[in-house]
């Protein structure tokens, strides 16, 4: 066990050093553009999307599992919302009950064909959910964007858009200091919360254990379905909390948004410590993975890099990430096997 916290700790400092690294090079290379306390964050407030679902993507791989639904699920929530403010519903608690109800709902659809149909891999229920929930998104708005501005939800959209401690100039309106960026500080306190729980709880415990041995939680009498059911439900849950975090940030609800979103927070997730092979991955480090995902693109942003750019190197980063995955797994086995000998 102690062998284990250090070699996650290590893991952790590494990905921080990686990612205090970048931002030294973009300060050095782009000092006016990027070092910058508005820019920076700008980087909190383009993290948190990701963020929250990368903390869902998260509980997956820990099981060996893989949710790729949540960016259509988070698209599905946005556009959910965008549909009832367009019919003139404008209460926000209502809003986002009901965006939230429909990504959870798209979730335990995951988890309840992957659990009760017995699918080889939540690869073929979530791949097959991720078209279907796309193409509901683009059903329900016509495949038209619908644009948040003045319709009346300015409550709601703060949550993704507004920034608190925010200071101006006296006399003027030119900002002094931008504030601290809302949607991360949710961000802080929902992957505390995750913290408690995958530690502390009994059932975060049983996460860990399903995807490290489920042969041992088998013999436990731990309720492997029913986990693997919950997992893929609060993935759901938190794509759309990133939905609702979507409708400040983006002030549009679009059928054909959210390509990457997938993508990234695997990545977030595997360069933060988790692993595909299942029972491996920490909250804080998927964080520090997801700020460095955020830093990769707000600098190549910045430079000017064109979008088939930004992919070849987003591309890259990812399979470097499974790449050292993949290296870790077999030093790790090679090193069972010798103690076992």
């Amino acid at each position: 066990m102690k062998n284990t916290k250090m070699k996650e700790l290590l893991q952790k400092l590494g990905t921080l050093v990686a990612l205090a690294i970048l931002v030294l090079i973009f300060c050095i290379t782009m000092p006016d553009k990027f070092m910058k306390v508005g820019n920076f964050m700008n980087i909190l407030k383009q993290a948190s999307i990701n963020c929250l679902i990368a903390s869902g993507m998260l509980c997956a791989l820990i099981t060996a599992g893989i949710d790729l639904s949540v960016g259509s699920n988070c698209v599905l929530c946005t556009c959910t919302i965008g549909v009832m403010v367009q019919s003139g519903i404008t209460n926000p608690f209502l809003l986002v009950l009901c965006g939230l109800a429909v990504s959870t709902l798209a979730g335990f659809i995951n988890g309840t064909l992957l659990t009760r149909l017995d699918l080889p891999h939540p690869f073929v229920s979530t791949m097959g959910m991720k078209n279907v929930l796309w193409g509901l998104a683009l059903v329900i708005t016509g495949s038209k964007s619908i644009a948040f501005t003045n319709t009346g939800i300015d409550g709601l959209m703060w949550i993704g858009g507004g920034s608190l401690f925010t200071t101006y100039y006296e006399g003027t309106t030119k900002v002094k200091f931008p504030g601290i960026p809302f949607s991360f500080i949710l961000v802080i306190i929902v992957f505390i919360i995750f913290d408690i729980f995958l530690r502390k709880t009994a059932l975060g415990r049983q996460i860990y254990c399903v995807g490290g041995n489920p042969e041992a939680a088998r013999l436990s009498g731990i309720p492997s379905k029913n986990v693997l059911t919950f997992v893929y439900t609060l993935s759901g849950f938190m794509a759309g909390m990133a939905g609702i975090v979507s409708v400040g940030r983006l002030a549009s609800a679009n059928g054909n948004a959210g390509s990457t979103y997938d993508n990234d927070a695997i990545a977030a997730c595997i360069v933060g410590g988790a692993s595909f092979t299942g029972g491996k991955g920490t909250i804080w480090g998927t964080l520090i993975g997801a700020l460095l995902m955020a830093v990769i693109r707000n600098g190549l942003n910045l430079a000017g890099a064109k979008n088939d750019v930004q992919y070849i190197v987003i591309g890259s980063v990812i399979i470097l990430a499974v790449t050292i995955d993949v290296f870790r797994n077999k030093m790790e086995a090679k090193a069972r096997k010798m103690a076992a000998q």
